[in-house]
Order: C-alpha cells, then sequence, then structure tokens
C-alpha cells in the first residue's frame, strides 16, 4: 500500500449480515461519500457505496477493489437512502438495489437517449391569473411541500411547466413524477416544446439502457429535466431544485415490494435534502396529504377554474341501475349511454368508457334499493366467500350469513356481481360492428397500451376507449365528447377504508376528461349506489364536501390520518399452517404491544390464495408509528410479509 491510507464504510448491494448495512475498507486514494466502488466480500467482487470516512480500525481491512464512478452520488441521494432504510425498517443493500440501476460495474456501449412521442404545436400560450398567482405563490414559498389543488382542466402542466423553465433557468434540476408509465407521452409531448433535451426513465427501458441514462445524469453539468414513474425519484441529478408530483394521489406512488416506499414521503425528504420544492398535483388529493398538509399549515395552492373561460361544463345524467326501464336495449349499458355513444359515430367524435375493474370481487347488493352489505364494525363491503356461502370482512374478521331478502326494502332481489372491461368490449363490439374500439388495462400487451396508442387517442382514429383507472388520469383528448361510466359504486363494494376516497376520486377525474374547452360534451354515469356521498359529491365534482365526509368516517372508525397502520400477512402452503402462525403471532403480540394499539385479526387476507399458498393477516392501528417499528420486531424471521402505512388493505 502507499503512504497514505484511508478508511471507508462501505454499503454492498447485497445483504451480508442482516445486523451489519456497511463494512470497513481501506483506499489508496481520497475518496467522496456517494462513490460507487466494488469491494471483496469473501471471495466475491460486488458493488457497494461509499458511505463515510472513518479513522483506522484497529483490525486488518481489505481494499476497495475498484471505482467504477468517478462522480458521487448526489449527497441528498445518499441520505435519502438513509432515511428509506431507516422508515421502512429495511436493509440498506435492498433500499440500494431499488434507488441504483442494476448492472453498474458492467460496461456498456453508449447510446443517446432519444425520446420518441410527437411535439405539441402550440400557440403562444398565455396564462390566467390563477395560474400566474399559483406560479409566484410557489416560487415565493418557504416551505419544502405545496398541494397544488387544480380542478380538472385548470391549467396544472402549464403551471409544471413554467415552475420547470424557472429552475432550469436558476441552475436546478427538475424530476417529474407521473403516477405511470402509460401517462408518459401526454406529459413528454407538452413538455418537448419547450425542453428538447428531457431524459425519460422507466421500468421498461432494458438493464443497458436504464444505466447508460443514469450514468448521462450522474455525470451531467447543467441541470436536468427528468420525467418518468415512481422511480424516477432516484435519478442522481445535479443540484436538485423541484420535484413535481402529477396526480399526486395516486396509489401507484406506493412500492408494493421491499421498501414498500411511498414516493410522495420519499420526496419531501428529498426535497428538504435538497432544499428543492416538492409540489404535490392534484384534483383530489389524496386525503391525508391534505389533513397532514392542513395540521401542519402547509401552503395548499388553488386552481378552481378551468384554465380556458370558454369551457362549457358537462351535462351530467345519472342513471339509477335498480331501475331496469333504463335498460330496453341492454342488461349494463343505459338506453342514455348507447345514444350518446351513436351521436357521436356519426359526428366523428370519441366516447370514454370507464369501469373500475378492481371492484369486480363478487359484491353483495339489492338490485331493487342498491344496498350493500356493510361490516358494522369497519364500515366497509363485506365480501362474499362462494365455497362458504357467507359474507366476510377482510379487515376485522366480522361474518354473517348472507340474507335471503333485502334489510332495507325487503325485497329478495340480492345479486352478487361484478363487470369486466373484456365483457364491456364483447357487448359493445355486437352493438357498434363497425366502430374501432379499443380496451386498455392491465392485461394489455405492449402495443396496445395508452402510451403506444396515445397519437390515435389524441388524433381521435379510436372511436370508443374502454378503460380501467389508467384512462381516468389527466389524459386530454381533444376530440372526445362523451364519457360512460358502467357502474360508479363498483369500487366501493371493496372492503377496504380508502374504497370510498378511490371511488370519489375516479369519478371526479374521469368527469374532467371533457368540458375541458367550447364544446358540449356529456357524461352518463351509471350506478346502484346514487345516493352515497362518495357518488354524490364525485358527480359534483366537489373535492371539499367529500373531504369533510371522509374525515368524519376514518374518526369514527380510526383509520388514518387518525391512526397509522401496519399489515402483517403470513404466506403457507396450506390454511392450516397460515392459519396456525397467524394465531401465535397474534397472541405474542396481544402480550406485548403498547396497550394503545389495536390488534385486528387474524383474518383471510383479501386475495387469500395466491400462487397455490394461503394468505392470512393481522392489521394493525397505533397511534404513534413507533408503536409498529417496535412490534415488527417479533415478526418471525421466515413466512411474514409487513406493510408499514399501507395505502390499502387488499
Amino acid at each position: 500500500m502507499s503512504r497514505d491510507t484511508y478508511y471507508y464504510e462501505v454499503a454492498p448491494l447485497r445483504i451480508i449480515r442482516h445486523e451489519s448495512s456497511t463494512f470497513t475498507y481501506a483506499a489508496s486514494e481520497p475518496l467522496a461519500v456517494g462513490q460507487v466502488v466494488t469491494i471483496e466480500v469473501g471471495k466475491k467482487l460486488l458493488v457497494g457505496v461509499v458511505m463515510s470516512s472513518v479513522k483506522k480500525p484497529n483490525y486488518k481491512t481489505k481494499e476497495i477493489t475498484a471505482i467504477i464512478e468517478k462522480t458521487p452520488i448526489p449527497e441528498p441521494l445518499v441520505k435519502l437512502a438513509l432515511w428509506l432504510a431507516d422508515y421502512y425498517t429495511t436493509p440498506l443493500a435492498t433500499v440500494w438495489q431499488t434507488v441504483l440501476p442494476r448492472g453498474l460495474d458492467k460496461a456498456r456501449r453508449t447510446r443517446p437517449n432519444q425520446v420518441h412521442t410527437t411535439k405539441r404545436d402550440r400557440t403562444i400560450f398565455v396564462f390566467n391569473i390563477d395560474q400566474g398567482q399559483a406560479i409566484t405563490d410557489i416560487m415565493d414559498s418557504t416551505d419544502g411541500t405545496i398541494i397544488l389543488q387544480g380542478v380538472t382542466g385548470s391549467g396544472k402542466t402549464e403551471v409544471y411547466k413554467e415552475i420547470t423553465r424557472r429552475m432550469v433557468a436558476a441552475g436546478t434540476s427538475v424530476i417529474v413524477l407521473v403516477p405511470e408509465i402509460s401517462l408518459t407521452s401526454q406529459i413528454i409531448s407538452e413538455f418537448l416544446h419547450d425542453f428538447p433535451d428531457i431524459i425519460v426513465t422507466h421500468s421498461h427501458m432494458t438493464e443497458a439502457q436504464r444505466h447508460t441514462v443514469w450514468k448521462q445524469v450522474l455525470d451531467a453539468k447543467t441541470p436536468q429535466v427528468i420525467i418518468g414513474p415512481r422511480s424516477a425519484l432516484f435519478m442522481p441529478v445535479p443540484n436538485l431544485g423541484a420535484v413535481i408530483i402529477d396526480e399526486a394521489h395516486e396509489p401507484s406512488y406506493k412500492q408494493d415490494q421491499s421498501p414498500r416506499y411511498s414516493a410522495i414521503r420519499a420526496a419531501s425528504v428529498i426535497g428538504k435534502y435538497a432544499d428543492a420544492k416538492v409540489i404535490l398535483g392534484s384534483a383530489t388529493p389524496s386525503i391525508t396529504d391534505r389533513f397532514l398538509a392542513e395540521a401542519t399549515k402547509r401552503p395548499i395552492i388553488r386552481l378552481d377554474r378551468p384554465a380556458r373561460s370558454d369551457a362549457k361544463a358537462a351535462e351530467v345524467t345519472v342513471v339509477d341501475m335498480t331501475k331496469r326501464q333504463h335498460f330496453t336495449r341492454h342488461r349494463f349499458i343505459s338506453d342514455r349511454l348507447i345514444e350518446s355513444i351513436e351521436k357521436n359515430l356519426i359526428n366523428g367524435k370519441q366516447t370514454l368508457i370507464f369501469h373500475n375493474r378492481r371492484g369486480s370481487a363478487a359484491t353483495t347488493l339489492c338490485e331493487n334499493c342498491g344496498w350493500t352489505a356493510l361490516c358494522p364494525n369497519c364500515f366497509v363491503p363485506l365480501t362474499l366467500h362462494a365455497d362458504t356461502y357467507d359474507l366476510s370482512c377482510h379487515i376485522c374478521g366480522h361474518h354473517e350469513k348472507v340474507p335471503t331478502s333485502c334489510p332495507i326494502c325487503h325485497s329478495a332481489d340480492i345479486i352478487h356481481k361484478g363487470i369486466g372491461t373484456k365483457l364491456i368490449e364483447t357487448e359493445l363490439q355486437k352493438l357498434f360492428p363497425t366502430s374501432r374500439i379499443a380496451r386498455f388495462d392491465s392485461d394489455n400487451k405492449t402495443d396496445e397500451t395508452v402510451n403506444s396508442l396515445y397519437e390515435d387517442l389524441y388524433q381521435g382514429t379510436i372511436d370508443i376507449a374502454i378503460g380501467t383507472q389508467v384512462v381516468a388520469k389527466g389524459l386530454d383528448l381533444p376530440q372526445l365528447r362523451s364519457v360512460g361510466v358502467i357502474q360508479a359504486d363498483s369500487g366501493l363494494s371493496l372492503p377496504d377504508y380508502g374504497a370510498s376516497e378511490r371511488a370519489f376520486q375516479l369519478l371526479a377525474q374521469v368527469i374532467g376528461r371533457v368540458g375541458r374547452d367550447e364544446h358540449a360534451s356529456e357524461v352518463v354515469v351509471q350506478t346502484y349506489q346514487p345516493t352515497h356521498p362518495a357518488i354524490q359529491y364525485g358527480l359534483k365534482q366537489d373535492y371539499e364536501s367529500f373531504y369533510t365526509y371522509a374525515l368524519e368516517m376514518r374518526k369514527k372508525s380510526y383509520f388514518p390520518p387518525y391512526s397509522y397502520l401496519l399489515k402483517l400477512t403470513t404466506i403457507y402452503k396450506t390454511e392450516q399452517a397460515a392459519i396456525r402462525a397467524a394465531k401465535k403471532l397474534a397472541t405474542k403480540l396481544k402480550n406485548t404491544l403498547n396497550p394503545e394499539v389495536r390488534l385486528l385479526g387474524p383474518t383471510p387476507a383479501f386475495y387469500e390464495r395466491q400462487h397455490g399458498t394461503y394468505r392470512w393477516q393481522l392489521i394493525l392501528k397505533s397511534p404513534k408509528r413507533e408503536y409498529l417499528v417496535a412490534a415488527l420486531a417479533q415478526l418471525p424471521a421466515t413466512h411474514w410479509q409487513s406493510e408499514l402505512d399501507p395505502p390499502s388493505l387488499l
């Protein structure tokens, strides 16, 4: 070794020992925190990240084998990795595997990052008073995280672009997050006009593409503009100035594999470390985010009017699905909706059919009055178990018999049903055999996604688009004149505390796909529960009233934002083993938990059978998050999965 030897704590990208996340190594030259290196662990060569410099230890150390990247990962990103490991009680190696691209030690043939999408032709854009004020308020704000609450069509994207323009002019980088890959086309085509060098990153890229783009950003000397879903937050941009999160209420911002992080929380944290602004844009902010902003007096900036002064509000018709006289031409597509589609086809205009497919779990309801079987403890819909033919609550375990008649109107018309998008597509094809119909949902092949068919949607060559949640979000289609919602209350039937919030958000969002310009447009909403508050407020896009109602319900049932949640799931090959393990842990926890923690269960998980295994779960509700972190220490090393702050209990 040379005369000068330096010592560093290095975090390998693989779990070596559960109790240690870093190991001490020697180096013959000074290194910076955040540098990516290779180290020898046993006989293996592993990639690692330099975490800190330390004094010479009193034991023999190996030397760092090689420096992979001269440029260190930005300090705020290193701090964020440590925070994620701590907050989500996850090994640091697992966090780094999430934050960094794969194959960092591989040599790549670099290809320039090219963005393929159509640039929108723009006329000169002039901000209205509300947008101008919002931009000023955001730029002047000294708070890190800001909610930009703008009604659909209020021009939030133009505000995002102006903030980005000002940040780049000031020499700082901007990361724009979208809820999923399928929505990148639209925002990219909006941004390309002003920022021709934007960088797009997402999970459909190859390992080599992701690594090349990451390295390009790491070595960049000028401000970068990054667009992508959740993982784009981890791009190593120089000098971060702002993180803009579009449709910030979307559940896809929470990762469902370890570390089960929320991109919203993580963005707020990196914003704090980088002294950058974090803007949460949404027409329907999450109940918890809005509550926290009010509680901590963080700014909520409002855009309460459509961006265009000539925008004509859509005409909304509600069709009560319990009244069969509205369905003379088809069993679940109302006469009104069929007439609306026919009119559009004659005029060469587009129709969007929305169906919240996740609600196709068999729901028990009265076809006559719309009553739904609810849990008396948790106020969530009960799920029908066809094998035992009983109704059960997947949160607290409450059971009851399937009623033979409705407890409200005493009708015997009790039904258990769910409709899927494929069925809707087949039925519309029969009704309109010559029209071009496209279905968008999670079963689509790559060449059939919203992203790949975005131009066809935008130009109006698709006559009828059918979709699940992906079509409700942020799409701005100039040829669209009608929106049909097949069963607005289907999401309400999910046994989850957030079900009514999701149903409200999706309905308010999908109605906002029309009524954005001077053209007359209409929305036909079919529902079994026309009087449910989520439906009533969703139809009017009345966020404030829904917010007040939802908080009242959450307080009553002690759900977030009034409590913290921990979901524990055990997975075994047999049902007996899953039940035994769940009962054993429940007993252990009851004896060790803080008395303020409420333990619910054990109950079967919502998706009890998966991949040939049985899943049972425990739900813990607590006034303090640290009580739940303490409970995690009791978890057996195998057969258990845990999720802190689950966005859903399904």
